[in-house]
């Protein structure tokens, strides 16, 4: 999108520093508060909960009264859920509270709020954290305690946790619902506090969710459920089981001493946010998501690690449109995101294949499992980020023998015995990769240093302009080199995209690393993405490279290449979703380019 025209919708939007409201449409102040507690659990409560706009109320604001005598109604409510479109005082059914109190402070306003009103049910959401309450009236005497979730639109209380697994709801964003479980884990696990313990317990529980899903009839109840009212003992013991039949069914992924280690009230309320949702198909990568919210940038942008959005990500699988004969690798592979959407667009092809040609559901099933145990290969250095992925792939396409704990950069002789049978170089025909990148995370060591062409050190002829490589280099930052190693996995014709900082393409001092890339490969297509496509966790700038590896004879001498600048990645710097997405509009122009210029990849 042209930026003029973003400025345009821009002022037919909001005028700076407001926003509009997700119910009511009226132009408001865009405060912490609005941007991140009270827009986001409105669409919650109409996209997930279903209640319909008609039924809620945020502006005007909807006032309660801080005493019995007070008449003026002094407590404006943040977000009002009613009965029925008509919104009068007898017919409020939740209220939901979103300032930015710590949680003790935030449950006693609540229920004041509760107290005072004629609200049955009240949620407390802050942007970090949440809790869901109940008003019990009995002999003359209110009293409160929390409940699981609330009902969605049309159901009881009584039914909370009562799902058939056809009526789990698929999401567009889970990362305030991760947010909150990990802070309410943060501050109320007993024994437990570390961010990367309680990371690895909540993918053991979304593992579980995720096995349930795949292995119960859609007409059968969920057994990764916590009921209304429901013994917190036979909650775990359900959960327990879960796993249990995950460690079975998964060996290779699981050792017999993981355990879900949380207490029973943790789980409890781990699976009340999760129980609605169906993850295997959710439209994000999961597993990014919670590993992104539990472990963050404190933990893991020292290694240089951050995950890629999954609209960056679809986007560069869709460019690359890889088919089922394709052997496919990610070779820092961090969760497995690349390599999920990957599968998942070969599966969709071979869907429209099997509708085709009418296909047995049992034969095109095999052919897809087929693709995930034989196509798929992915290497992460970090034990726990190839494990999460070893796991993910496990349950939701059978690829966990593909994934394997290395580092992409060693020597291949030394890498483990079952990756040399796997992984070849020479061997690939699709490559999707986001690798770490910093200068603070060197490679050093010569033995290693000295497969790389990149490795070396390099000075310009300033009359010819040729490069001339000198001598090896003491360290070089891991980007490089993973250009190198990219091209060494993929087979002549073999296609790649990769995301890569902007110095590597604009520097002067790193023309040798673009003269040698034109030496070797045909360049397909270079997307500008923007600064903030990874922030809140680095601001660093980034733009995509997509690429074929061709012998030098075969390269054009003069050929067009795909040219894109996303200005908006759907997200701000703040990681808040916005409805401005640039990136996922890319791979619809590239095929449009595409025919406007008869292009081909060049057969090998």
């Amino acid at each position: 999108m042209k930026k003029e025209e973003n400025e345009v919708n821009n002022l037919q939007q909001s005028k700076a520093g407001y926003i509009f409201d997700y119910i009511s449409g009226q132009e408001i102040k865009a405060t912490p508060e609005e941007i991140e507690a009270v827009q986001i659990f409105s669409k919650q409560l109409v996209e997930d909960y279903n209640y319909p706009k008609e039924y809620i109320q945020t502006r005007p604001q909807f006032r309660v009264k801080v005493r019995p005598s007070d008449v003026k109604k002094e407590y404006p409510v943040d977000i009002a859920v009613f009965k029925n479109d008509k919104k009068q005082e007898d017919d409020i059914y939740i209220i939901v509270e979103c300032k930015k109190k710590n949680r003790k402070d935030g449950k006693t306003q609540l229920q004041d709020y509760l107290r005072f009103s004629k609200a049955y049910l009240g949620v407390w959401f802050n942007g970090d954290e949440r809790f869901f309450l109940r008003k019990i009236e009995k002999n003359g005497r209110i009293e409160f305690e929390e409940i699981p979730n609330i009902p969605q639109y049309g159901e009881r209380i009584e039914d909370i946790g009562k799902y058939k697994r056809k009526d789990l709801k698929a999401t567009h964003n889970l990362k305030a619902t991760f947010k909150a479980i990990r802070n309410h884990l943060a501050a109320n696990t007993v024994g437990t506090t570390r961010d990367e313990v309680l990371a690895q317990q909540l993918i053991n529980l979304i593992f579980c969710k995720i096995y349930d899903e795949r292995f119960t009839e859609p007409d059968d109840t969920v057994e990764f459920r916590v009921g209304f009212e429901e013994d917190a003992d036979i909650v775990k013991k359900r959960i327990l089981d879960i796993f249990e039949k995950v460690k079975r069914k998964y060996k290779e992924v699981f050792d017999e001493n993981d355990n879900i280690t949380l207490d029973k009230n943790s789980i409890i309320y781990t699976v009340g946010e999760l129980q609605r949702y169906c993850l295997i198909e959710a439209e994000r990568d999961i597993i990014a998501d919670a590993f992104e919210t539990f472990i963050g940038h404190a933990l893991k942008g020292g290694q240089g690690q951050f995950f890629t959005p999954r609209n960056v990500v679809k986007m560069m699988v869709d460019i690359l449109d890889p088919g089922d004969e394709d052997l496919i690798i990610d070779p820092a592979c961090g969760s497995g995101g690349f390599l999920i959407e990957a599968l998942r667009h070969v599966w969709r092809k071979l869907d429209a294949e099997g509708e085709k040609y009418h296909w047995n559901k049992n034969n095109l099933q095999e052919e897809k499992m087929e693709v995930a145990l034989s196509k798929i290969r992915g290497i992460d250095k970090d034990y726990f980020l190839s494990k999460v992925a070893k796991a993910y792939m496990a349950i939701i396409g059978d690829g966990k023998g593909g994934i394997f704990t290395e580092d992409s950069l060693e020597i291949p002789e030394n890498w483990g015995t079952i990756t040399k049978t796997k992984i070849h170089l020479g061997d690939f025909d699709i490559l999707l990769t986001n690798p770490p990148f910093g200068s603070k995370i060197p490679v050093r060591g010569e033995d290693k240093l000295k497969q790389f062409e990149l490795a070396h050190r390099y000075k310009q002829n300033k009359k010819t302009g040729e490069w001339i490589k000198g001598k090896i280099k003491d360290k070089e930052a891991p980007q490089i080199l993973f250009i190198e190693r990219c091209l060494q996995l993929l087979k002549y014709g073999g296609r790649m995209a990769i995301v890569l900082p902007d110095g590597i393409y604009g520097n002067n001092q790193f023309g040798y690393i673009r003269n040698w890339l034109l030496k070797k490969t045909r360049i397909i297509a270079i997307i500008d993405i923007p600064a903030e496509t990874f922030m809140p966790n680095t601001p660093t700038k980034t733009t995509i490279m997509i690429l074929q590896k061709l012998p030098e004879n075969k390269i054009p001498s003069d050929y067009p290449i795909f040219m894109a600048i996303a200005e908006t990645c759907g997200h701000d710097r703040r990681g808040n979703l916005i409805d401005e997405d640039d990136v996922s509009n890319i791979a619809k122009k590239f095929r449009e380019w595409t025919k406007e210029n008869n292009f081909n990849y060049i057969e090998v």
